[in-house]
């Protein structure tokens, strides 16, 4: 339980921290890239979007975790 509210809470603040870094511009050619590498180019494939939500959290978490290195 305490896990998963601190990948939340850490996602979330490592998510707003890329936004902020990217300037609000999250339809680039980057993250157009960076949604293909991490599910793949075709979206019929893609897993379900609970699961799509936890990695999107679990990278933000992972941001969040390497701004202090």
């Amino acid at each position: 339980m305490f896990r998963r509210l601190h990948v939340f809470v850490t996602g979330l603040l490592g998510l707003a921290l890329v936004a902020l870094r990217a300037r609000g511009r999250l339809r680039g050619a980057y993250w157009d890239w960076r949604q293909s590498t991490a599910f793949g180019a075709d979206p019929a494939r893609w897993p379900s979007a609970s699961r799509r939500r936890r990695s999107m959290l679990e990278f933000g978490a992972w941001v969040w975790a390497m701004r202090r290195v």
